[in-house]
This record gives C-alpha cells, structure tokens and sequence, in this order.
C-alpha cells in the first residue's frame, strides 16, 4: 500500500507542474493556488467532520501542525507558484530531485535517522549540479527569469522538507486529515492574500484549458498530499522522500510533451551531477 501510494502521487505531483504552468498563462498565481486550495477544502468537505471526531490529538500537536501548514501549503505553494512564474515545468522539476537529500539531512538532525558519509557527499554533488543548471539557464518566452524561478523552486524544496519531517512527526493522524488540515489553512491563506494585495477577480471568462488545469490541480493536490502521507506514515521519512526522485523524469517528459519545454545542452549536462548525487545517497541507504 505504501509503494504504491506514493507512486500514484508522484505521477499525481508531477502533473500539477505541468497545470499550473497551463493556469499561470491566464491566472494570478495567488488567485490560482487559493482556487487550488478552495476546490480541494470542497472536495473534502463531506468528510471533514468525521476525521476531526476520530483525530487522536494530543497536547502541544497543534505547534507541529502550525509548521506543518505554514511550511507546505503556505511557503511552498507561493514560492512553487512564482517560480513557475519565472522558469519552466522540467527544470522546476528537475529541482524537486534535491528534496530527499534536504529530507536525509532534516531526518538525522531532527529525527535522529542515520545518514551515512556518501549521503552527505550526493547532497554536496547534487546542490552543486542545481547551482549549475540555475547559472546555466537562458531566458526564454516560457522561463523570463530562469536564475529567480530556479532558486524560488529551491525554497520550496526547503518547504516541502520541512512538511516531510512534520508529517513523520504526526504519523498516528490518518493522512487524509493532515491533507485536510493543509488545504482549510491553504484556503484562509491565500484567500487573505487576495484581500492584502486587492486582487480583481478576472473580468471575462477565462479559455477551458486553465479552467480544466485549476480543477485537475484541486483533486490532484488532495488526493496526491493523502497518498504522500500514507507512504510517509509507513516509511521512514528519508525512503518515502527518495520516491521524489520519480519526480524530475516525469516532469520533463511531460514538459516536453505538453509544453514544448527545452533544456541548452549546459543544463542537459547540469543533471548529470543532480542525478550522480541523489543516486550515491540511495546506495549509501
């Protein structure tokens, strides 16, 4: 069950790069994550009351909850949502492959889970490689700031890493709770967001593929947050991050497909130390 839940929500999760590149052509990126958050609150709004009823809470579990939602959806979403603003579906994609090595380094600080020396040397050669595909990025019509998108991308990893470690620590939670949990305070957030920076609601009807990008964005993040929590409840957290690593592949092939994204043959180059790194991190588990 584990294995195969998380491999439903790397597909799940790498298909929302690609929708939310498709959304970001018409949308604000706040109004989208906020209808991202709004439509999955709605989706799970029949069985919220339930969940709550059987949650076994415990005193101080609200903190952990708190760092939890602020890590991911709130810092997350925003940073992902303008860095797809400025670069393009793979390369932000590609990014994604450092998060089990930010997730092995939180684990054994955190968590106390071992971390062996070649782990440590893939995170060093993996950054490097990310640092190197962020210099190497041209600008382009579909990447106008490739350098900001790029290093955006990174503080979300550092969100989602944070989220990982949170989720290991409220694991007797059924996971479907934790993703309600992420999508009411996602909603209250982004939603006051809209207010502080008085966003208009947009004054003509938008084309049907942003629309069909917006709704495939709500189930997705639900249902692809719920399975990442069955995996991180059943593993450990540095061996549910490692299935991350799906994550790059699948992105720039359907980034090819779907948006005609591109890589200049430095960055094609600058993957071979990302992939070398996380590769010598899963042979020293």
């Amino acid at each position: 069950m584990a294995l195969g839940a998380l491999a439903g929500a790397m597909f799940l999760w790498s298909g929302t790069f690609i929708a939310m590149k498709v959304a970001l052509a018409v949308f604000h990126p706040v109004f989208m994550v906020f209808v991202r958050m709004a439509g999955s609150v709605l989706l799970l709004s029949p069985f919220l009351w339930r969940m709550t009823r059987s949650a076994p809470y415990s005193k101080g579990d609200w903190r952990i909850f708190a760092l939890l939602v602020l890590s991911e959806p709130c810092l997350y979403f925003m940073f992902e949502a303008y860095a797809l603003k400025n670069t393009t579906a793979s390369q932000a994609g590609i990014i994604t492959s450092l998060l089990p090595l930010l997730v092995g380094v939180g684990a054994f600080f955190i968590l106390k889970e071992r971390l062996p020396l070649s782990a440590w040397a893939g995170f060093f050669l993996a950054i490097s490689g990310v640092v190197w595909l962020t210099l190497a990025g041209e600008n382009t019509e579909t990447a106008p700031n490739a350098l900001l998108g790029n290093a955006l991308e990174f503080c979300a990893m550092v969100m989602a890493c944070s989220y990982t470690l949170c989720v290991r620590k409220l694991m007797r939670y059924p996971p479907f709770l934790i993703s309600a949990a992420q999508a009411v305070a996602g909603m209250i957030f982004f939603g006051i967001m809209l207010v502080v920076i008085g966003l208009p609601l947009p004054d003509e009807f938008p084309p049907l593929a942003p629309l069909l990008a917006l709704g495939f964005l709500s189930i997705a993040t639900i249902v692809a947050y719920g399975l990442y929590n069955i995996g991180v409840a059943r593993l450990s957290a540095g061996r549910a991050a490692a299935w991350t690593n799906l994550i790059p592949a699948l992105t720039l092939i359907m980034g090819i497909l779907f948006l005609g994204d591109s890589l200049t043959l430095m960055q094609s180059v600058a993957i071979l130390p990302i992939l070398a790194g996380v590769a010598l991190s899963l042979l020293g588990r």
